[in-house]
């Protein structure tokens, strides 16, 4: 998985994510990575995913309509969304 955010996120970034075990590579990495453990509450301080669940759950509601779109041309409806 570290191949990929590699490749998708910038080396100085903050990466906020949830405690599932797979972002465990994260903590061996150049990013900053800040946990949200949602077994025990859903922010702390300033951090919290919600944001981004909430724009991934709108996304997936409008694509829903295209019934499936091209991957070269993702990032363009992705964009719409934004």
């Amino acid at each position: 998985m570290l191949p990929i955010i590699r490749e998708q996120v910038k080396s100085d970034s903050i990466v906020y994510t949830d405690c599932y075990r797979s972002y465990d590579v994260l903590e061996v990495s150049e990013f900053s990575h800040l946990r949200i453990n949602y077994s025990t509450h859903f922010a702390e301080q300033q951090n919290h995913i919600n944001g981004i669940e909430n724009f991934w759950n709108q996304a997936k509601h409008y694509l829903r309509k295209f019934n499936g779109i091209p991957k070269e041309h993702f990032e363009f409806y992705l964009k719409e969304c934004e």
